[in-house]
This record gives C-alpha cells, structure tokens and sequence, in this order.
C-alpha cells in the first residue's frame, strides 16, 4: 500500500506529464519553424518564388497556413492524435517558409537577440500562469476581445499604412500575447490535472502545443518589427 500515491500525489504527476508532453510537441514545432525558415532563405530557388511573384506564392502560404489551423480546430475530434500532429508540423513547417524572408530583411544578430528576449518573456509568463494563484479566466477573456480589435485594426492599418498606428498595433499586440501566455498556460495546467493519458488528452496537448506556438511567434514578430535591425 506504501507504494500507492495518493490521490493528491497523482494530480501533479499527471499534471506534469501533461504539459510536458505541450512544450515538447511546442519546441518540437518551432524548430521545425527555424530550420525550413533557414533552410528557404538560403535557397535562390524558394526565395525567387517568394518575389518572383510579387507577394503572390507568400499570401498563398498565408491562405494555407490559416486553412491548416482552422482544420485543426474545427476537426480535431475526428482525428487521431497522430493526425491532429502531422497537421501541426506540416503548419508549422509552412510558417517556416514564411519565415524565411525575415534572414532577408533583418541581421541575424539580431533576429537572435530578439528571439532569445521573447523567449525569455514567454517562459516567464508562462511560469506565471503555472503557478499564480490568481484565476485568469477574466482576463482571458477580455484578451481575446482585445486581439479581435487588434486585428481588426491591423486590417485598417493595411489600407491607411500608418506608421504611428503599425508602431502602437505591435506595441499593444505584444502586452496581448504576454497576457494569452499566462492564460493558455494556466487553462491547460488545469485540464492536465484530469489527463489520464487517453487519445482525446493526446490530442489536447497537441491544440495546447499550438495555442503556446502561437503565442511564442506573435510575440517574436511583434518585437522584432518593433526592435529588429534591418540590413
């Protein structure tokens, strides 16, 4: 019977194994990112694709990455964990090549610099979420209204291409995805409290590896238009 853990003792070993299983299927993620988007931005033929066609094969990119994320969503009850994953590292592979015009615009050094920052100001944020005793449910919310404005203000911002507003957009979305870090973190810490390592917790750590994703690369972009060195 001594070897038995108890109840309590349970919740933060499957709690544990949980989020573990979040960052990996993350890191795994966003180094799949990193290496296409330097694998393409060193490639003459995936770059003169990239403005062969004036912003054509880019925005087709986009459109794929969105019909990707959204197919995941929307079906990922229908899917097996394995396919709900190869949807996520075929998204995160596409946002790679994305992310490759970015090694042609900005010095490396600091692109580094920048993604070492966000890095560090996801990893706090996200320790908050895991350990504040504060409920963010609220604050959720009122976060995911914020990004609503925000995009819809970004949308405006394309036709009117206002510096002053582009500078206070990536300003204000920083605080939003620093704010949706903490959230996402302390909602699925508190859904790995029940994992009990079945299919259907499977495939919430991988929509949970995506929400994280997602937050770590709209911090990133929104610093480095905001702090990053061009060539």
């Amino acid at each position: 019977m001594k070897d038995l853990m108890t109840l309590e003792q349970a919740q933060p070993e499957v709690q544990r194994k949980f989020m573990a299983g979040v960052y990996l299927r993350m890191t795994f993620a966003l180094l799949i990112t990193a290496a296409v988007a330097w694998y393409a931005s060193g490639s003459d033929q995936i770059m003169g694709y990239l403005y062969k066609y004036k912003g054509a094969f880019y925005y087709s990119l986009i459109i794929v990455e969105l019909v990707l994320v959204i197919a995941l969503s929307a079906f990922i009850h229908k899917m097996s964990s394995f396919v709900a994953l190869l949807f996520f590292i075929l998204y995160s592979a596409v946002n790679g090549l994305t992310f490759s015009v970015i090694f042609t615009v900005f010095d490396l050094g600091s692109v580094f610099h920048i993604f070492l920052t966000s890095a560090l100001m996801f990893g706090a944020m996200s320790i908050y979420g895991m350990f504040t005793k504060s409920d963010l449910t609220s604050a959720g919310r009122y976060l995911m209204m914020a990004l609503i404005g925000l995009i819809i203000a970004s949308l405006v911002n394309l036709l009117l291409n206002i510096k002053g507003l582009y500078f206070f957009i990536n300003i204000i979305g920083v605080g939003i995805f620093i704010g949706l870090t903490a959230y996402d973190t302390q909602r699925l810490m508190r859904i790995g409290v029940k994992n009990d390592g079945s299919e259907k917790f499977q495939k919430m750590a991988v929509i949970g590896a995506l929400e994280l994703y997602l937050d770590f690369i709209n911090i990133f972009l929104k610093m480095l238009r905001l702090f990053g060195k061009r060539k």
